[in-house]
């Protein structure tokens, strides 16, 4: 039979595995919604959407773990799609918890560890420093930007490439979701390669004068690579846990 953790004790061990006190952003992190007070089936996905809750309540999920919650700053008004979204989660009693920074920079089940793993990078120094605090993760190796790229593909699926940097890689950066912001660093610090998300128009011409190679796996992909990686933690606690896949293809 499967373990059974009351709310606030499971919530309580992941703001402290996740650091959660440490962060200050716009993402409200940590217990969101709050369902029934024990848990014993946790779903995991990218982004707290309908049609993830759905799938959630057909699996019988106690509780959701996202990257993307559904506060961010605050909830002005209590209509449309939150009042939709928030009445179908408090009448399932299905409690939603977000980590959106502190599953990006964690050091050993975040994003980007795991993005630099997939290359066979170590994570070896801080790397894109956002709002004052580092989220990526830099490291070295000696390969080949198609062999990057190969490694990419086969994991996350097809990648955008902008092959500014060379054939070589000596120094790669990894930074999910939306990480072109950190291309000056990357050139200052002799990173020639860095790892991101999202394909953003304004990275071409940045990345092509600073001599970068920049790898776009995508925003959605890049970022199931913390939430798979918590489940499995969570699992260890003897909780039953599954990944809801709803991928957006961007």
């Amino acid at each position: 039979m499967d373990k059974v953790m009351e709310l606030e004790k499971f919530v309580g061990f992941l703001n402290d595995y996740l650091r959660i006190s440490e962060w200050s952003e716009a993402s409200k992190n940590g217990l969101q919604v709050e369902g029934r007070k024990e848990v014993r089936r946790v779903a995991f996905a990218v982004d707290a959407c309908m049609e993830c809750f759905e799938k959630a309540k057909e699996l019988d999920a106690d509780m959701i773990v996202v990257h993307h919650g559904l506060v961010w700053g605050g909830i002005e008004y209590v209509t449309g799609i939150i009042a939709k979204r928030l009445k179908f989660l408090l009448e399932n009693g299905i409690s939603l918890y977000a980590a959106h920074l502190p599953l990006d920079a964690h050091p050993e089940i975040g994003n980007n560890v795991k993005l630099l793993e997939i290359v066979g990078a170590k994570p070896e120094e801080p790397f894109g420093i956002y709002h004052g605090k580092t989220i990526g993760f830099a490291g070295r190796l000696n390969t080949s930007l198609d062999k990057i790229v190969q490694s990419i593909e086969q994991n996350l699926g097809k990648a955008r490439v902008l092959d500014f940097g060379g054939c070589d890689v000596r120094k790669i950066g990894a930074i999910s979701g939306r990480g072109s912001f950190a291309l000056p660093e990357a050139a200052e610090r002799e990173i020639d390669t860095v790892i991101t998300g999202e394909a953003e128009h304004s990275a071409y011409h940045v990345a092509k004068e600073l001599g970068i190679n920049v790898i776009f796996a995508g925003h959605y992909a890049t970022e199931t690579l913390g939430v798979k990686a918590l489940a499995k933690v969570v699992e260890e606690l003897g909780l039953e846990t599954f990944f809801i896949d709803v991928p957006t293809g961007l």
